[in-house]
């Protein structure tokens, strides 16, 4: 587990962005990332690491346990089906018998597509979300869970899946020490338990926060200052002169070491009048250090792609099948409508209650047969209705906004393409469409004095809903 420490601007998101593969387009690349020898083009970065922002992002009206479920079903199982392959395969060869509880347990575990997974329960336990697993995440508008829960959930949300590699920016924003110091105590556990990789920016951890690192990457104006032990990084700076006094924080020792305005302060040996050292120089003695040197010799020589397992790397672009990505994205869209209940109800009253209107408006509206006088009232008629039905759908729209971001981190971290998350949407709104329409018409067509002949009713009644649905819909599709 690492700790990438740096001021604000040092370039910390843009290094974990190259890492995670998710750089702009518009920006100058130099150099390349590899994992286990492969370039970023060989396998699909996306879904073998996890590029965790500080923004929580999630659906207020889900519970903590049906975001990691469906976090778990788009994702897919990874490297745990080729995994258990394999292991059935040398144990064969040993002549092995396994537990049978740990048998199944490994077998429940490699099924993808599930709607509840043994995983999900395994993650909740391990981040200690457990209490709060039926309480719902919560929103602007709905009271949930609280923030440093929240921060958990934004990470196990990447842990069912098949990543292995985590790359978490500024996640203590808006975090007290103590929720810090929790979170990130989970965080080592999980490191040293599933056997991954972890990176995490912090502006200011508190001196027990920083105990709980293994490495540390110091970064100054875009360039590595250190990066090791974090039980050597004081010897580096005392061997360039600079030492930490005894009651001031590591952390924030190493942020304002490399700072022209507060390095001065540092200076220990006072034999030897004091020079500013910029970062330049830090880097040059890093890189002659004896730990820069190890960290160089060690990159110098390429990584043995034998060495890595074949289902180390994912190469899929998504964890399940077209079919199943609709069913996991449909199932979510039908739960998020029942908990929005109120709102369509809502919608159905309200247009109810305005067409009663309407129709004692244009009451008994009349046109005498090839007269043009009295038709602005059918205009009118016409105009005011589809401009209700219209708006009355429109209102829904907010809470399509509202889901944007979360749609777009799921899209990037490639858990559904954007048509499994639009076509649901499309769907479900079609029957409620229709029959907002349909009250409408049936309230409205006789009282307002349309054509009484059946045939022109029918006519009426066929198209209009679906002509003002198709419109309602390609709207939100747009948008």
């Amino acid at each position: 587990m690492t700790l990438l420490l740096g001021p604000p601007g040092s370039g910390k998101t843009t290094l974990l962005k190259a890492l995670a593969g998710k750089l702009e387009n518009d920006l100058r690349v130099t150099g390349k990332v590899t994992y286990c020898g492969h370039e970023m083009n060989e396998f699909v970065p996306q879904r073998t690491c996890a590029y965790i922002s500080q923004h929580d992002l999630h659906h207020g009206e889900l519970t903590v346990r049906e975001t990691l479920d469906f976090s778990g079903r788009c994702a897919g199982v990874g490297t745990r089906y080729e995994m258990l392959a394999e292991l059935s395969r040398r144990e064969k060869a040993e002549g092995i018998k396994p537990d049978p509880e740990l048998d199944a347990f490994m077998k429940a575990i490699a099924v993808s597509g599930q709607k509840s997974s043994l995983v999900t329960e395994y993650v909740l336990r391990l981040l200690g979300l457990d209490i709060c697993s039926d309480t719902m995440v919560g929103d602007d508008m709905r009271r949930g869970i609280s923030g440093g829960q929240k921060k958990r959930v934004t990470t196990g949300e990447m842990l069912v899946g098949p990543a292995k590699v985590f790359l978490m920016d500024e996640i203590s924003t808006g975090l007290d020490s103590s929720t810090t110091f929790q979170i990130i105590k989970y965080m080592r556990q999980m490191v040293h338990i599933m056997d991954i990789t972890m990176i995490i920016s912090l502006l200011q951890p508190a001196p027990e926060t920083f105990e709980l690192f293994d490495d540390i990457v110091l970064l100054s104006e875009g360039q590595v200052v250190y990066q090791g032990p974090r039980t050597s990084v004081l010897e580096f700076f005392e061997h360039v002169g600079f030492k930490c006094p005894e009651r001031k924080g590591v952390a924030d020792f190493l942020q304002e070491v490399t700072s022209k305005k507060d390095q001065e302060q540092y200076w220990f040996n006072k034999s030897i009048a004091y020079r500013y050292v910029s970062v330049d120089d830090f880097v040059h003695r890093f890189q002659n250090y004896h730990t820069g040197r190890k960290i160089a010799g060690i990159l110098h020589v390429p990584y043995d792609k034998s060495k890595a397992h074949p289902a180390a790397l994912v190469t899929n672009k998504y964890g399940i099948s077209n079919k199943e990505l609709f069913k996991a994205c449909l199932s979510r869209e039908w739960l998020l409508m029942k908990r929005n209940a109120f709102v369509y109800i809502f919608k159905t009253t309200q247009i109810t209650i305005m067409a009663l209107f309407t129709f004692t408006v244009f009451f008994r509206t009349t046109m005498k047969y090839g007269d043009l006088d009295d038709g602005g009232k059918y205009y009118g008629a016409l105009f005011f209705s589809l401009i209700n039905v219209m708006f009355n759908g429109m209102a829904e729209l907010a809470l399509t906004i509202f889901r944007l971001p979360v749609f777009y981190k799921q899209r990037d971290s490639l858990f559904y393409p954007a048509w499994a998350f639009a076509l649901p949407v499309w769907l479900l709104r079609l029957p409620l469409s229709l029959l907002e329409s349909g009250i409408w018409i049936v309230l409205t067509y006789y009282t307002v004095g349309f054509a009484p002949s059946a045939s022109w009713y029918a006519v009426f009644l066929t198209f209009f809903p679906y002509s003002l649905t198709f419109l309602v819909n390609c709207v939100k599709s747009r948008i």
